[in-house]
């Protein structure tokens, strides 16, 4: 398909339209076109079971580092730069759904690279996600060994923990349909959610002795940027927005959706983060719960499991889609019960929950895990790429040069968009590799692949 096939399909509008809820959605064009006829139909997801899909993919083991930040910059700015963040978030998920309604056959990352940038684009942004995706279930892999050592006392190896934990992850992402697992995200919220409480009440009954709690703190670039480099990814969810939205009824609602989520996780993130540190203080841990006294830390990893087990079957679920539908895109084995399509596709899920089991043990620190995540993808699929999805459409679809000087205040905040990207992508990275290479050094991190 060349570039120019691939963009024919897209949003019909008036001109100057931006109520999303108004526009006229090509479903004909989309990934999944007209499924009357097909076994298995993909586009069956409500706005209110996606808003559910994307709390559970999005508030998890993300959020167990935001006390930590609290502790590196002080209340205050670690309470604004969770706020912003949050309002940041809902900005670009507007800009991404904008983008996925004007282009319906888009399902990926890698297919608005296509758009924006050709085949190198597609390959460089469809590599990024599977690869982000890879990060996200190992973090989510070894949330869930730190789990089952705490509730067992630690008794056996940490590889085994980590394998065990991995099982139930590649059970869970064999549905074929984002439908399926929706309805075990339900679980998955409720228990992230009372595992909150019970960490904040486990926090508040025991408060750390002689605790210090800082308002605003002075810190170093390295050790700050570490810091906000934790919500950053506690928000890294925009890179399944595109195949959320290609599996909703009526994509048009998409916005309700994320309107709900990022309410609801910015609301969550503060609150957790605040009463964390302020009964724990500046040691908290990373994640926050290893920081209780055994029986609350226990009660809280307990209750998390369903949702650390949830959200990392969704990323590998995202990893195994994006190459099932490259490979198999308008051919039968997409919606239909063949023997190679679903074989294709079970083999795709096990790959890629074996790469993650890899990565959960080869990457043994919770923090740098998330690190390199957030610097590296999060920062252009959560934040600097929807700049320029909007001046993509803006520039070739709304009006030209002409369109962007009258719309200037969206053109200026579009390319601060993208900077802001770029440098959270390249600071990140810098002081990740940085806080490694420092903690290698120092002997404070265990050998890859072992107990």
């Amino acid at each position: 398909m060349t570039k120019n096939e691939f963009e024919i399909g897209r949003l019909e509008s008036h001109e100057g339209q931006n109520n999303l809820s108004n526009t006229r959605y090509d479903a004909e064009n989309e990934v999944f076109g007209n499924e009357e006829n097909h076994q298995i139909r993909y586009r069956t997801l409500s706005w209110q079971l996606v808003a559910v899909l994307m709390i559970a993919e999005i508030v998890s083991n993300g959020m167990l580092s935001l006390p930590s930040s609290l502790a590196v910059v002080g209340i205050v700015p670690g309470v604004v730069l969770i706020v912003f963040l949050g309002v940041f978030a809902t900005f670009t998920s507007y800009l991404l759904i904008q983008f996925k309604l004007r282009h319906p056959q888009v399902h990926t990352m890698g297919d608005a690279g296509y758009i924006l940038f050709g085949w190198v684009g597609r390959e460089i942004f469809g590599a990024g996600t599977i690869i982000f995706a890879l990060l996200s279930t190992g973090g989510q892999i070894l949330a869930g060994q730190i789990a089952l050592s705490t509730l067992s006392n630690g008794k056996l190896c940490l590889m085994l923990y980590t394998g065990i934990f991995a099982i139930p992850t590649f059970l869970c992402a064999l549905p074929r349909t984002l439908d399926n697992l929706s309805w075990l995200s339900i679980p998955s919220i409720i228990s992230i959610l009372v595992a909150g409480i019970v960490g904040m009440v486990g926090a508040g009954l025991n408060p750390a002795p002689n605790r210090v709690v800082d308002i605003a703190v002075s810190s170093n670039f390295v050790s700050a940027f570490i810091a906000i480099t934790n919500p950053v990814f506690a928000y890294a969810g925009h890179f399944m927005f595109f195949i959320l939205v290609s599996e909703m009824r009526n994509p048009q609602d998409a916005m309700k959706s994320a309107y709900i989520l990022q309410s609801f996780a910015t609301t969550f993130y503060v609150v957790f983060a605040v009463v964390t540190y302020y009964y724990l203080g500046s040691t908290v841990q990373s994640p926050s719960f290893s920081s209780l006294p055994p029986i609350w830390a226990k009660a809280a990893y307990g209750i998390a499991i369903p949702n650390l087990l949830i959200a990392g079957s969704l990323y590998a679920h995202t990893a195994a889609k994006l190459l099932f539908v490259r490979l198999f895109r308008h051919s039968e084995h997409l919606h239909e019960h063949t023997l190679l399509g679903w074989g294709v596709w079970i083999g795709l899920v096990l790959l890629m929950n074996g790469i993650a089991f890899v990565l959960a043990i080869g990457v043994p620190v919770f923090n740098y895990l998330i690190g390199i995540a957030a610097a590296l993808f999060a920062s252009w699929y959560t934040y600097g790429i929807a700049g320029a999805f909007w001046l993509y459409d803006a520039y070739h679809h709304r009006g030209g040069s002409e369109f962007l000087r009258r719309r200037w205040a969206m053109t200026a905040v579009s390319v601060l968009t993208i900077i802001a990207g770029a440098f959270i992508c390249v600071a990140g990275l810098y002081v990740i590799i940085k806080g490694i290479v420092d903690a290698y050094a120092a002997g404070q991190v265990g050998k890859p692949f072992s107990c």
